[in-house]
């Protein structure tokens, strides 16, 4: 789907902050309320928005211990990754899980209370999906840049 301007503008006030109203919009791209909400319908149809959500402080929720794991499969069979892919789905501890090129097959950003709950986490959860061949962990020291946003 090709962006206009206007498309471009309304995704990023919407990436900003998707509770403003239809009329707040309009203001802003100078547009009327109608128009705004055609634009969004359209957004929404074409799968470019695919959801609303609010963003949870992790400090608030006593989850700011971010953890990035690598994750290497003692094979690269389809049941293997199948298993690992379906099963990682269900933690609730990890937020992303990316399959990766190079030395390990994943990277999950994993976000708990402490590191006694990442031991936790790592014992009874993570390494009892079979197939694991081993793991790599780092600990976030501090958060630099963390943006939803995609830029349009």
């Amino acid at each position: 789907m090709n962006f206009d301007a206007i498309d471009k503008k309304l995704l990023k006030l919407i990436q900003e902050d998707s509770s403003q109203t239809n009329k707040a919009l309009s203001i802003k791209l100078n547009l009327s309320v109608t128009a705004v909400y055609e634009r969004i319908k359209k957004l929404e149809k074409e799968g470019v928005i695919s959801k609303y959500v609010a963003l949870v402080q992790k400090e608030k929720a006593h989850k700011a211990f971010v953890v990035f794991c690598h994750i290497k499969l003692l094979q690269h069979t389809q049941d293997y990754v199948i298993k690992f892919e379906n099963e990682v789905r269900y933690l609730a501890e990890v937020l992303e899980c990316y399959h990766i090129s190079g030395e390990y097959d994943y990277l999950l950003k994993v976000i708990v209370s402490d590191m006694e709950a990442f031991r936790e986490f790592m014992v009874n959860k993570l390494t009892t999906i079979s197939h694991i061949g081993s793991t790599h962990s780092m600990f976030v020291i501090n958060e630099v840049k963390h943006t939803t946003a995609i830029p349009i």
